[in-house]
């Protein structure tokens, strides 16, 4: 029997990889002749990175940058020279992390950090770049990153804008003149996993902006300033970007990566999966065991166990969910295509317990499930 190995981590308690080595253990301590693949998987949030390299096998080169503020900080991504694949993510240079509550002001900060992180990855060589675009501080459109890589914007005078959120209405033209020759070779992935439009009452600023420190007159203003914005990008680039899905993401870097970058926008879940060559390695399975820390309504709008689902019905392969806590009914994880599901809570004394444990207690569910499969 052929079994595939395929969680996210629970956050707080176990890596991907961790999980995986608990659940190979239980299922060898009953049946040490099954054929057992790991493929651990992250939805493109915290630690998918670290994912990333379990399939990439690459480097971590750390570079200085400036923060969304342009104070210059250490910032890390990785690169495989092997592929030329650079996995980038701009909460390295441009997130919410490296601000105290009080600096948070997304009409002054910048993503002009994260383009310096892939001009560094230029030159390196990198021909593939992967964006995760989750956490950021930011609210320029992608005008920073772009700033960095060359892209120059022009007041009605023809002077260059700083490029930050409040100066988005300044802005009456695009220079491209000194754009790095080096992005016309890069293929950019964008992992994004929100739907919001660029501007208007779902857009970046009103549906992201207070948590970024604005105020409700910095919310008008900012979304005024992408509206006004959007008008020079559609002359520029002859598009409609208030039809790019997902365009709002990171205070409009899905629009930014898209238009500057010339990037694709896909799920985190489906950009892990294409590293790890998913399809390929589940085919023939018998099983696909998934897992992430709670299993709940969030479960089906592109987290991992959907991403799993996914190529699980397309290939006929039965699905089994352990997770730290399930908080659906057995009807419903039958209709998400689940045949059997168990959870850490349910074996452990409390959540501290199981918290300190799941390791040891996946290996029991691990234990269970093959004794229950094979009767």
């Amino acid at each position: 029997m052929k079994i595939v190995i395929a969680p996210d981590k629970f956050k707080g308690s176990l890596t991907g990889l961790e999980f995986c080595d608990a659940v190979a253990s239980g299922i060898q301590h009953v049946k040490p002749e099954y054929n057992i693949v790991k493929l651990p998987l992250a939805d493109g949030g915290d630690g998918t990175i670290d994912v990333a390299n379990y399939y990439l096998d690459g480097t971590f080169i750390t570079t200085h940058v400036n923060n969304p503020l342009f104070k210059e900080v250490e910032a890390q991504y990785l690169y495989a020279s092997t592929t030329k694949t650079a996995f980038i993510e701009m909460a390295e240079a441009s997130g919410l992390k490296l601000l105290r509550t009080e600096e948070l002001d997304c009409k002054n900060t910048s993503t002009y950090g994260t383009g310096q992180l892939i001009l560094d990855a230029l030159k390196k060589g990198a021909t593939k770049i992967i964006l995760g675009i989750g956490g950021s501080a930011t609210n320029d459109c992608g005008t920073g990153m772009a700033a960095a890589l060359g892209f120059r914007f022009l007041d009605a005078n023809k002077k260059e804008v700083l490029a930050v959120g409040k100066n988005l209405s300044k802005i009456k033209s695009i220079d491209t003149s000194q754009v790095n020759a080096a992005l016309k070779n890069v293929t950019f992935k964008i992992a994004c996993d929100v739907t919001n439009p660029l501007y208007g009452i779902e857009g970046a600023a009103y549906v992201y902006g207070t948590q970024k420190g604005a105020s409700t007159e910095d919310i008008k203003m900012l979304d005024q300033g992408l509206k006004d914005f959007s008008n020079v990008l559609n002359s520029h680039f002859n598009t409609d970007v208030q039809q790019i899905k997902g365009g709002g993401a990171a205070g409009g870097m899905g629009v930014g990566t898209q238009l500057f970058l010339n990037g694709t926008l896909t799920s985190g879940i489906d950009l892990v999966k294409e590293i790890a060559d998913f399809e390929t390695h589940v085919k023939n399975a018998d099983w696909i065991i998934t897992g992430e820390g709670k299993l709940d309504d969030q479960t089906l709008s592109g987290k991992t166990i959907k991403g799993v689902l996914t190529s699980a019905l397309d290939q006929h392969i039965k699905v089994a969910a352990f997770c730290g806590a399930i908080e659906l009914p057995e009807y419903s994880l039958k209709k998400m295509g689940i045949e059997y599901a168990a959870s850490v809570i349910e074996v452990a004394k409390d959540l501290e317990d199981a918290m300190q444990n799941s390791s040891s207690y996946l290996i029991t569910i691990a234990e269970n499930f093959i004794k229950e499969i094979e009767k």
